[in-house]
């Protein structure tokens, strides 16, 4: 696959996740912020349930990819309920020392258009933290049709993701 170009992407941006807060017009801004815990065990436990799909798989959401690992560049496809499939790709990645993560652009079949990202940060006082951000606008009759509660189920699922990594996070550690 050749280099990647925003023709494939139902949105204008592409990218623009890297930059937090960033919204273009048109569009809803999401940002869901949680605590996993703290310290590098935690952090690196975190970085790689995120990086390997496994945050993913352990939603309950169907996960197809080709890819053992989040990069740029590659398709995934998440389905939800068996039956609403969401086609994306993933945009861009980081990991570093104190920050892990990626997001992934909505492709043509997408309920939503936009982005989305997950970031894993480990802050100065070794806080570890999820940060789901997005920016997205129906691009189905039916995402259309769910209006603010298609918006709140987004809140919902970030906040699951939250929940769901920070147990992966501090498996095995006896912190808590």
């Amino acid at each position: 696959m050749g280099p990647m170009s925003s023709a494939d992407f139902t949105y204008d941006h592409v990218g623009a996740t890297r930059e937090p807060g960033f919204c273009p017009p048109g569009f809803h801004p999401m940002r869901v912020r949680t605590r996993l815990g703290e310290g590098e065990a935690v952090f690196r436990q975190a970085a790689e349930a995120l990086l390997g799909w496994e945050l993913h798989r352990e939603l309950g959401v169907g996960v197809e990819t080709a890819a053992d690992r989040a990069a740029p560049d590659v398709d995934v496809t998440i389905t939800l309920a068996g039956v609403v499939r969401a086609p994306c790709r993933v945009v861009w990645t980081v990991e570093e020392h104190r920050r892990a993560g990626w997001a992934y652009g909505t492709l043509a079949g997408h309920p939503e258009s936009g982005e989305e990202s997950f970031v894993v940060d480990r802050t100065g006082d070794g806080t570890v933290w999820l940060t789901v951000e997005a920016f997205s606008r129906p691009a189905r009759w039916y995402s259309r049709a769910g209006g603010p509660a298609t918006r709140g189920l987004q809140q919902a699922y970030a906040r699951r993701c939250g929940k769901v990594l920070r147990r992966l996070a501090t498996r095995g550690l006896d912190e808590y």
